[in-house]
């Protein structure tokens, strides 16, 4: 286990050795055949008896805190102190020795030496992710081994083996005749594409790549060739050559994943009417928070192990969200961790990686070096507009392979689309320029001005036209992605109002595509949605300043040093060198690597989330620091490891054809604890976030009634078009 089995091996030994004293057995008695907690303390004596073990002090705490927090979470190293000053329980003597005479094999473990990997000694970030892996192990195997308990079952419920080479040739000729598919059916549409011997040429140069030894790799590639399927292929090959476990794909929304995962069941699942499937499981787990399980292609059995691999990522082949990858690598509680084990030798494919929150780039790029150097991963970073990571600090000096072998001539070669810029227009203006298109894609930055230039749009218009943000909810805009889908597969006209949510990954393809000023990675993946076919006639790109726009608040740092670079003077946004110019002066004014100061508190949110790592400060790192000193309640989240920072609160809408589904979805969350979890995961695809600062004004507070925790019924109106919109309340 990557180098840590002696380690693990003392805190599974040990991590319930409170289970012997007399208290516990008594609580245990007490509730036999009934639904409820023994209710007595049992975690804190292992912890104590790591806690003073020979060998190693680092070692002997890491194990203790893990031990420790098997149940509650891991903690800091100043509170297992405390806990160590208190007494015990009286019989602890006793149960000690009723202990050993159990596991006998634990004498060993208390006679010592019990000590970290050397390798983990090389940097502080390395040896904290090493505990988290760890721990990781621990807690997930104490959930199998629970559930097989209470499941009556001779052996633990562990997910399905796959062989990386047959998933490898699987795939490979399931591709050849997806590629065939698509190009007939773009034909038959009267749409020739001019992409398909770029595609062919990085879907080579991965698997070249593929072939180099484990460690962190970059795809330069740019929207349009094909990086979903070279990134598998890439991931599957190297698996297969270096013997990984899984491939684990990320990327940074939840409709990309989506779309993702069918691509890859199609890919890599087993068919029926195949007799080289036959016998075979389910290969692809897909993960995020809108996944309806129960829904998953397959018989009972294969839609209980997506549950189950949903909870430990125990699956060949995983397509997941940025959220849930990073959020969980940084989290301190048994739930959220229990999967992050099964990043050790695996390939992690990281697509979009422009889209990593930039104050949190520092421990999330030290973390992915630390997962290659040290437990096995391989790395791949998959974009159109890749950052320069190297120039911060944690990947300085960290050799990155570019899978494209000269990226400036593809991005040359690819190049479907002409800039223009539009300087100060009205949204008036934008939509009398945009009613002259048969077919056009106009992304703002906000969801108001969305909304204001949706209702300009449609009032007067016979064109179709349809709206996009995330005020709907996941049906809703998955209805609404379809219909895109059919009016651009028959040509029909169509105009498209969305916000960013559709510009990473969604594969749609306009002639002309309107962005109003963002920053250049935003501009450059929303001229991935024209022209994707790369057809005859250049897709137009309308870069608009709008006077009466809104922008998100982040946006101010990006956008300044994006128009120091880029403009109708300046270079265009497919512009490879200045793009690296722009990451390395963008870094530098948002301060990421700023000099230590001797005030923690004063550093960068980043920096600041290293400082808590390397003591071991998990609630810190997970929840965010004190507040004041010796507050162990009060702590701030805007200084937490946070993927998304904005506070919401997620709202089921229950109007529409599914109303009575939802109600009683509603009634099982609120009063029915035994089929809440269920029901709350199903409640998913209605669930809208709104920011809880809008959500505690009182004219929306006023439509919110509470279900169960932070979830709330709408009881507002519901517009088929944009979905919730707080303007129309009254």
């Amino acid at each position: 286990m990557f180098g840590a089995g002696e380690l693990a091996y003392a805190v599974a030994l040990m991590h319930d050795a409170g289970k012997a004293r007399r208290g516990w057995q008594a609580g245990l008695l007490r509730v036999e055949g009934a639904d409820d907690r023994v209710g007595f303390p049992h975690k804190d004596l292992g912890a104590r008896l790591l806690a003073v073990a020979p060998g190693d002090r680092d070692a002997c705490w890491a194990a203790a805190l893990m031990v420790w927090g098997h149940h509650g979470g891991l903690r800091t190293p100043s509170e297992l102190k405390q806990m160590l000053r208190k007494p015990g329980e009286e019989d602890d003597e006793e149960a000690v020795q009723r202990f050993l005479e159990e596991v006998p094999q634990a004498r060993a473990v208390l006679d010592g030496p019990i000590e970290l990997p050397e390798t983990w000694r090389k940097r502080p970030g390395v040896r904290e992710l090493g505990v988290r892996l760890t721990y990781s192990a621990l807690v997930d195997a104490d959930f199998l081994d629970t559930a097989t308990h209470f499941g009556r079952r001779g052996e633990p419920l562990l997910g399905r083996s796959a062989v990386m080479t047959g998933l490898r040739d699987r795939f490979e000729r399931r591709r050849i005749d997806y590629l065939e598919e698509r190009r007939t059916k773009a034909e038959q549409a009267g749409r020739v594409s001019s992409m398909g011997n770029l595609r062919e040429e990085l879907y080579s140069a991965s698997l070249a790549a593929a072939m180099g030894k484990p460690g962190v790799y970059r795809m330069s590639a740019p929207t349009g060739t094909g990086k979903t399927i070279a990134g598998a292929g890439f991931a599957l090959h190297h698996a297969a050559k270096h013997g990984k476990s899984r491939v684990i794909v990320a990327v940074p929304y939840t409709s990309i994943t989506e779309q993702n995962a069918d691509v890859f069941r199609r890919l890599l699942d087993p068919r029926p009417d195949d007799p080289d499937d036959a016998g075979d499981d389910l290969v692809v787990l897909e993960h995020h928070s809108n996944v309806d399980l129960d829904r998953v292609p397959g018989n009972g059995g294969q839609q209980r192990w997506q549950r189950l691999a949903s909870e430990n990522w125990d699956a060949p082949f995983v397509v997941t969200t940025t959220v849930q990858l990073l959020d969980s690598l940084f989290a301190r509680t048994p739930s959220r961790v229990r999967k992050l084990h099964r990043l050790a030798n695996a390939v992690l494919v990281l697509d979009e990686v422009q889209a990593l929150p930039k104050p949190l780039l520092l421990p999330i790029l030290d973390a992915l070096r630390a997962l290659s150097e040290h437990f096995g991963t391989t790395v791949l970073l998959t974009s159109a507009t890749q950052p320069v990571f190297e120039s911060l600090s944690p990947w300085h000096e960290l050799n990155v392979p570019e899978i494209v072998p000269d990226p400036v001539r593809m991005a040359k070669a690819a190049r479907r689309v002409e800039f223009r810029w539009w300087a100060r227009p009205t949204l008036a203006q934008l939509a009398e320029n945009a009613r002259q298109q048969r077919q056009a894609l106009i992304i703002l930055n906000t969801i108001d001005d969305a909304r204001r230039l949706f209702r300009m749009l449609n009032d007067d218009s016979d064109t179709t036209v349809v709206h996009l943000s995330t005020r709907m909810h996941p049906n809703h805009r998955r209805a609404a992605l379809k219909t895109i889908a059919d009016k651009l597969e028959h040509d029909q006209p169509l105009l498209v109002v969305s916000t960013q949510l559709i510009e990473a990954g969604v594969d749609v393809d306009f002639p002309v595509v309107y962005r109003a000023m963002a920053p250049v990675d935003s501009l450059l993946q929303a001229a991935g949605r024209a022209n994707r076919e790369g057809g005859d006639t250049p897709g137009e790109v309308v870069i608009v300043d709008l006077a009466d726009g809104g922008r998100p608040g982040d946006y101010g740092p990006a956008i300044a040093v994006s128009g120091y670079y880029f403009g109708p003077d300046k270079a265009q946004p497919d512009d490879l060198g200045a793009l690296a110019r722009y990451y390395r002066h963008l870094y530098k004014a948002l301060e990421l690597d700023a000099p230590p100061v001797i005030d923690s508190q004063k550093l960068p949110r980043g920096q600041l989330i290293q400082h808590h790592r390397h003591k071991w400060d998990f609630p810190a790192v997970a929840d965010g620091p004190l507040v004041s000193p010796g507050d162990s309640l009060n702590r701030d989240p805007r200084r937490a490891f946070r993927m998304i920072d904005q506070d919401d609160l997620p709202v089921v809408i229950t109007a529409g054809l599914d109303r009575d589904k939802i109600m009683r979805l509603l009634r099982q969350a609120r009063d029915i604890p035994q089929a809440r979890f269920a029901a709350l995961r199903k409640l998913q695809r209605w669930t809208v976030t709104l920011p809880r600062r809008l959500a505690e004004t009182d004219l929306v507070q006023g439509h919110l009634r509470p279900v169960v925790g932070d979830l709330h019924e709408w009881l507002g109106p519901y517009d088929e078009n944009v979905g919730l919109d707080e303007t129309a309340l009254s």
